[in-house]
């Protein structure tokens, strides 16, 4: 099959009658092309068709073995098939939303759609034209790579090693697993039934989008790597060893006790680190709760023997972090899914998303209630309604003036009266509670060290007293031991013990 060459393609379009009007024949020298378009011509080698070179590569993974005229047929073909067939070539990617890139590519994209372009008959010049035009820039199509599109092996088999279940919920179940090249441990979430076509699928792929976006802080959940397998989404994530808030404040209803004002705002600060870093990047979490709060226990820089109970120990040993991002949306567009009722600000189930970020708080205030002992909060009723009023729930401690109305300012009916998390990690209740945390785990450790000296030195005293009375006592026994053997040898008799001695006196 012979290929078409691009130096007559002016003169082959005049054997077609919708094309003697665009160009005229030159039958003086056919195999010339006409002066004015002699830059637009796509030479294969040349800088000015770098496209050329994509179009080989696509041709040489789809088969190695076809001819030189094919691949200049493909070649032109691609240069000057219609953007419709060019798309249709391009990888699919996804879009993330949650990147600032992601709106001028959907706006570029939705320029180059509604562009006119002219058909590739219409003429020769017009279409050497359009095709500069459309060569300036490939944009990859917008279309969603869905779970049913990845063939992959298991990788969750192949890399990881499942150590026991550590969670279950609405989305699906989360594993702690061991992988095997690095030994670390994570926390792999897989969903309970195929996503790929489901209304869950958006939400698991938004979690994947905002945890890309967030990165690294030291008060959300580290993101690894997600991926599907079987219609099934699995996400990567870190292991967090304390569990969740929600299992804390399930076994302090147990057993009665609940977390102190100090470890009340300890919590209440740590989160709100977390959610100003979310609010930072323009995003909002909408589905703050309890069994979303990750509890990281770290090590305290103390000795074992001095640190009986880690619960009651300095409160930076215990890390909050934020979790499950399925809810996450945008500030400036927001397509917001509701989270957990119980927990849901008003102005959100009232569709009024002027200002969600204040949504989160509303909801960083109830869950920071109910870690204080509160009952379950209501998920409708004339309870829901009365803390929607501003109403704080009955605590069953006793609390600080001051810190209560920083809680009742959280769940203020009017969204624009609550603080930002800007504004809670600054507030003077808190900042007290971070100084005192701080200033107390100072001199704790301190006092700790001084101790420690303290034994030290008495256990090295007890050692030399303990070597110097063994010293003693084995200077003893010798002594004694050497004065029997002396006595022993002067006095022993080998017969006649028990008479007298007889004595011989002569007498001259």
């Amino acid at each position: 099959r012979a290929s078409p060459s691009p130096r007559k393609s002016c003169a082959s379009t005049t054997e077609s009658s919708g094309r003697l009007g665009s160009c005229s024949p030159m039958p003086e020298c056919p195999e010339t092309p006409p002066h004015k378009t002699f830059r637009k011509l796509r030479l294969f080698d040349t800088p000015h068709t770098p496209k050329s070179l994509l179009s080989r590569a696509r041709m040489r993974t789809a088969s190695s073995s076809r001819r030189v005229d094919d691949l200049s047929w493909n070649v032109e073909s691609a240069g000057k098939g219609d953007p419709d067939t060019r798309r249709s070539l391009t990888p699919v990617i996804n879009i993330n939303p949650f990147t600032p890139d992601s709106a001028l590519i959907q706006s570029a994209t939705l320029q180059r759609n509604s562009r006119k372009r002219s058909h590739w008959n219409d003429s020769c010049g017009e279409d050497m034209e359009a095709s500069d035009d459309t060569e300036d820039e490939v944009i990859p199509p917008l279309k969603r790579i869905t779970m049913m599109e990845s063939h992959m092996t298991s990788r969750y088999v192949t890399e990881f090693y499942e150590l026991e279940k550590i969670g279950s919920g609405e989305f699906g179940s989360v594993f702690k697993c061991v992988k095997r090249l690095d030994g670390c441990i994570y926390a792999i979430k897989r969903s309970k039934k195929p996503l790929a076509g489901s209304v869950d699928e958006q939400n698991a792929l938004r979690e994947v989008y905002a945890h890309a976006v967030l990165g690294q802080h030291p008060h959300v959940v580290r993101y690894y790597s997600a991926w599907a397998e079987d219609d099934h989404m699995l996400i990567q994530n870190e292991y967090c060893n304390g569990g969740t808030l929600a299992d804390v404040i399930l076994e302090n209803y147990r057993t009665m006790r609940f977390l102190s004002e100090l470890e009340l705002k300890e919590l209440l600060l740590q989160v709100a680190r977390g959610l100003k870093y979310i609010h930072s990047t323009l995003l909002v979490h909408m589905d703050i709760k309890p069994s979303n709060i990750f509890i990281s226990r770290k090590p305290v820089a103390i000795t074992d023997e001095f640190d009986d109970d880690d619960d009651d120990g300095p409160s930076s040993s215990v890390v909050y972090k934020i979790g499950d991002l399925g809810h996450v949306t945008t500030v400036n567009n927001p397509q917001v899914e509701e989270g957990d009722s119980r927990y849901l600000a008003n102005e959100v189930l009232q569709e009024n998303y002027r200002d969600l970020t204040k949504a989160d708080i509303f909801s960083l205030g109830l869950t920071v209630i109910s870690a204080s002992g509160a009952e379950p909060m209501p998920a409708n009723g004339d309870k829901w309604h009365d803390i929607r009023q501003g109403k704080l729930p009955l605590i069953p401690q006793v609390l600080s003036q001051e810190f209560l109305d920083l809680l009742k300012l959280m769940i203020h009916p009017e969204p624009e009266r609550r603080p930002s998390s800007a504004a809670l990690i600054k507030h003077h209740v808190l900042l007290t509670a971070a100084k005192m945390s701080a200033e107390q785990l100072r001199v704790e450790l301190n006092a700790e060290r001084f101790k420690n000296a303290l034994l030290q030195k008495e256990l090295k005293k007890a050692q030399l007293a303990k070597a110097a009375a063994e010293e003693r006592m084995l200077y003893t026994d010798r002594v004694l031991t050497r004065s029997t053997v002396l006595s022993s040898n002067r006095t022993s008799r080998l017969v006649g013990k028990k008479t007298n001695r007889s004595v011989s006196l002569t007498i001259y």
